[in-house]
């Protein structure tokens, strides 16, 4: 009988201590440091079907295949552009997201969809309630098998007898393995488990899917070592009270890591929104100040987006400066820019800056946009719902240039707008385009043909 080894752990970061202190040094957070059990005996856990266990050799690098990966499809246009072109054989993908945001919906929905045979291995609902919430996604999933359980030797039990060659689990916290002794959830416990899945999808080159809990901060539940383990991660975001989901690849080994997926909520389950830009434009039949549109990129995809500013004189004698979906700093910066170089007095006034839809945006070449949306709206006169913008405003009020610039203007020109504002300095290499392309390098440019 091996002895059984214990160890503490933070259940806050999942670092490690050999004994038990009072506050963590690394997350300096209090009383969460805890005692696991590490191991309880010596066991192998995943054993591959074929038997025995797989040996790598070294290979010189022009020996070593090339080849492109095949990837398999998800029949979900969105969901293979985040992952950059289907699910690779024998990987492992984490999703995490909020409750109740759609994870499971998701999950599910591309388990129904696949014309694979599909394991759906779930810890939190009954087999009757998924059969519900599949009925009201699609009555005909064929290729997917439902699997209630939590202990990961059952579920390998079922994995040699069915041979799927897709495996989903919802969700890796709720997991136990019988060779750790601590709950589900726990940090040990996690590693375990996930280590036991990894081990799986590279022998059998089946790929796993796993849901994954997020804390009140917004990271992954358990410990971060879990992120650094897995192949992909996946963040499935959104407000509850608005239709509209958006799924972000945070890590991706087989792909790009900017890629946007965007779906509506219905109640036949997630839709895929082909064209954002149509949603994230407002309709509205009269023109109002303090909004300006401007041309985004998320990965390889344009999106044209609404910006909404509005400025008020304050009240309290300090000024409010709020933004949602935008970094808050990068607006102070191009307020004292609007100060400093086109002097416009704004040192005084509240100033609330909105992107629409719900989403969030690190791109600078919205700055130009947001110039315009704040002195729409402190002239009170509305910018044209023709025009959009692109650009990013430097320190001393130039207008700088931008990558990918005719990418941009395509797809404001196919959704009809008539002008669009961009930098003297950008290189255009567009030809006979029916919108109507209008160079400005100052601050002061946009200031003078937007507003007289």
């Amino acid at each position: 009988m091996t002895k059984i080894k214990t160890a503490f752990f933070c259940q806050n970061c999942g670092t490690q201590y050999s004994k038990w202190q009072g506050q963590c040094n690394a997350c300096r957070e209090w009383n969460t440091i805890v005692e696991e059990v590490l191991q309880k005996e010596d066991k192998p856990s995943w054993k591959s079907s074929a038997g025995g266990e797989r040996r790598s050799t070294p290979l010189k690098v022009r020996d070593i295949d090339s080849a492109v990966e095949i990837r398999m499809d998800t029949c979900d246009g969105e969901l293979n552009r985040v992952l950059g072109g289907g699910i690779v054989p024998g990987s492992l993908i984490l999703l995490g997201g909020e409750p109740g945001i759609g994870k499971s919906t998701l999950l599910l929905q591309i388990s129904l969809k696949l014309p694979y045979k599909t394991l759906y291995v779930s810890g939190e609902e009954s087999q009757k309630q998924i059969k519900m919430r599949a009925e009201r996604i699609t009555p005909n999933g064929e290729n997917c098998y439902i699997l209630t359980e939590t202990k990961t030797q059952n579920i390998f039990r079922q994995i040699e007898e069915l041979s799927p060659d897709v495996v989903i689990i919802d969700s890796i916290q709720t997991l136990h393995t019988d060779y750790i002794e601590s709950s589900p959830g726990s940090i040990s416990q996690i590693r375990e488990c996930t280590a036991e899945l990894i081990k799986f999808a590279k022998e059998s080159n089946v790929p796993v899917i796993l849901i994954g809990h997020i804390t009140k901060d917004g990271n992954i539940a358990g410990p971060k070592i879990l992120e650094h383990m897995v192949d992909t991660v996946l963040q499935f975001e959104g407000d509850r009270n608005h239709v509209y989901r958006i799924l972000r690849s945070l890590k991706n080994r087989f792909g790009s890591t900017s890629e946007l997926g965007i779906y509506e909520m219905l109640g036949s389950g997630l839709r895929e929104v082909s064209n954002p830009s149509e949603i994230l434009i407002s309709h509205k039949e009269e023109e109002l100040s303090g909004t300006a549109i401007a041309a985004t990129l998320e990965g390889m995809r344009p999106l044209m987006i609404e910006i909404q500013a509005l400025v008020s004189t304050a009240v309290y004698g300090t000024p409010q400066r709020s933004t949602t979906g935008y970094n808050a700093k990068r607006l102070n910066m191009i307020l004292a820019v609007l100060e400093k170089r086109a002097g416009f007095r704004l040192g005084t006034k509240d100033v609330f800056l909105n992107v629409t839809g719900g989403i969030s945006v690190d791109d600078p070449a919205i700055d130009l946009a947001v110039v315009a949306a704040i002195l729409s709206s402190n002239e009170d006169i509305p910018v044209g719902k023709d025009y959009c913008f692109v650009g990013e405003v430097g320190l001393s009020g130039e207008i700088r240039p931008v990558n990918r610039i005719d990418q941009r203007i395509q797809e404001a020109e196919k959704l009809g707008f008539s002008s669009i504002f961009v930098s003297r300095y950008n290189k255009i290499s567009l030809k006979n385009t029916l919108i109507k392309v209008e160079l400005v390098s100052k601050i002061e440019d946009i200031a003078g043909r937007l507003f007289g």
